[in-house]
C-alpha cells in the first residue's frame, strides 16, 4: 500500500516550460535488510534546487535510504536514479556526510587537509595533491566560509565549525545532489541554526539538491522545500502542511499523534510525550570540545560507510 501527502512543485519548478530532469528518481522501490522491509514500493522525485527534510522515529530508515541512493544497499524491486543513471557506488554527483564521524573532535590534521582527504575516496590524505585538487579545495572551503579555519588543527574547532570542513568535503567535485545524514546530531541549537542556514545558503547558490535527515523538525523549518517523513511501513512526501498533520503522522508511527503548533515551532505529540525529542547530549562547542566525538568516512560516496537503521520498518511513499 503506498500512501503520501501531496507533492507541491517548488516555485522554481512551476513555469510553463519544460521541467528539468528529477536530481533523484524512485521508481517502485522496496529495499529490505535481512528478514525486514526498509521500503516498499516507493515511488517519488526530487527536484533541481530542493532541500528536503528527511525525517522520522529512530530506526525508520534514513540511513537505509541514504545508503541505497548511493548504491549501497541495492533494491529488491524498482529502480532507482540519480540524473537518470541507475545508482552506482561512487557517484561523482552525489555528495554525502555519514552519520558515524567517530574521533573527529581529537584530531591534530589541519582542517585544510582534512578538507582533501575527501578528493579521492580511496586514500586518506594526499600529500603530493595536483594544482587542480587544491584549487577545489580552497574553493569549498571559500564557499562554505571556513578560509579561516583552513590552518587549524579539527581538535582546536568547535562541532559548528567542524560541520563546516564536512560541508566542504561533500562539495568537492560538482556534486547535484547531497546527502546528509544528522548532520545537527550533538550540536547546541545555536550551531543547529547556524549549520541549517549554511547548508540553505549553499544549496540555493549552487542550485543543487539536498536531503538533510535529522531528529526533529524545528530547526528545519526555515529552510524546508519539502519535508519525507518514514515510519511504520509508509512515508509521506509533501509541504509541511500536508505532511506534519495528525492523519499522515499517525499514519506513521503506527499510534495516536497529536501536532500542536506553537509561537513559530511544530510539536509532534504522543499522549504528553513529544516524540521527536531525542536524547543525544549536545557537544561542548569551545575551542577544546568535550562529550561525543564525531570522526568521519569521506564526505563523497564510499562503500564502507555504517548503517545505524537496521531496525527500521518498511516504508512507501509517493511524490
Amino acid at each position: 500500500m503506498t500512501e503520501a501527502a501531496p507533492a507541491s512543485q517548488p516555485a522554481s519548478q512551476s513555469s510553463s516550460h519544460r521541467a528539468p530532469q528529477p536530481v533523484l528518481t524512485v521508481a517502485g522501490v522496496t529495499l529490505t535488510l535481512g528478514e525486514r522491509t526498509i521500503l516498499r514500493d516507493a515511488n517519488f522525485a526530487v527536484n533541481q534546487g530542493e532541500f528536503i527534510g528527511v525525517l522520522g522515529p529512530n530506526g525508520a530508515g534514513k540511513t537505509t535510504l541514504m545508503r541505497s541512493i548511493l548504491g549501497l544497499v541495492p533494491a529488491s524491486r524498482g529502480a532507482i536514479r540519480v540524473l537518470g543513471e541507475p545508482v552506482a557506488r561512487g557517484n561523482p554527483k552525489i555528495g554525502y556526510m555519514p552519520q558515524t564521524r567517530t574521533a573527529l573532535a581529537s584530531r591534530r590534521i589541519r582542517g585544510r587537509d582534512f578538507v582533501a582527504m575527501a578528493a579521492d575516496g580511496h586514500r586518506w590524505g594526499l600529500p603530493r595533491a595536483d594544482a587542480a585538487t587544491r584549487a577545489d579545495v580552497e574553493r569549498v572551503l571559500d564557499l562554505v566560509g571556513a578560509t579561516k579555519l583552513a590552518d587549524r588543527p579539527l581538535s582546536e574547532l568547535s562541532g559548528g565549525e567542524r560541520q563546516r570542513l564536512l560541508l566542504a568535503q561533500c562539495l568537492l567535485g560538482d556534486p547535484k545532489l547531497l546527502l546528509l545524514d544528522e548532520p545537527l546530531i550533538s550540536l547546541d541549537p545555536h550551531h543547529q541554526r547556524g549549520v541549517v542556514e549554511l547548508v540553505r545558503r549553499v544549496q540555493r547558490e549552487l542550485g543543487i539538491a539536498v536531503l538533510f535527515s535529522a531528529h526533529e523538525l524545528n530547526p528545519l523549518l526555515n529552510a524546508l522545500d519539502r519535508v519525507l517523513y518514514l515510519g511504520n511501513g509508509v512515508a509521506a512526501l509533501g509541504s509541511v502542511d500536508e505532511v506534519i498533520t495528525a492523519p499522515v503522522l499517525s499514519r506513521l508511527y503506527g499510534s495516536p499523534i497529536e501536532v500542536m503548533r506553537m509561537k513559530g515551532r511544530i510539536f509532534v505529540m504522543s499522549g504528553d510525550v513529544e516524540v521527536e525529542k531525542h536524547d543525544h547530549e549536545h557537544e561542548h562547542d569551545h575551542a577544546h570540545p568535550h562529550g561525543h566525538d564525531h570522526g568521519h568516512e569521506h564526505g563523497h560516496t564510499h562503500a564502507n560507510s555504517h548503517d545505524h537503521n537496521n531496525n527500521a520498518h518498511g516504508h512507501s511513499h509517493d511524490a
